[in-house]
């Protein structure tokens, strides 16, 4: 693991009920800039089951809230980045959403005379 790698933690939607394999994010209740403790609720979710606090288990500053309030996102997939050490220095710039892969560009017809 590289020092940024151990400097940006990431949370990932955890399962929070049995066998879910999905949940909604409601409700962000921290935003990018904001310093986070181990424990403390960072946003409210909500699976086929019920509603749910989702708190972070490590203390540090919000570098990034990846999906946007009302987005469903599996269970396993990073929903916020943290910098725990946040007085090493300027953070790198968050990177977008992870998006779907674009398909491959056609291959370019040979131009006529």
């Amino acid at each position: 693991m590289t020092a940024v790698e151990q400097r940006f933690r990431e949370f990932k939607m955890p399962d929070v009920g049995e066998g879910l394999t999905e949940a909604e994010i409601l409700k962000w209740l921290v935003a990018p800039g904001d310093t986070v403790t181990d424990g403390q609720v960072v946003c409210e979710v909500e699976t086929a089951k019920a509603a749910v606090e989702l708190p972070i288990p490590f203390t540090g500053v919000v570098h990034q809230l990846r999906f946007d309030e009302g987005t469903t996102v599996d269970v396993g997939t990073a929903i916020i980045s943290v910098d725990t050490d946040p007085g090493a220095g300027d953070a790198p710039a968050p990177s977008a959403a992870p998006e779907p892969a674009a398909e491959a560009p056609a291959e370019a017809e040979p131009e006529g005379r």
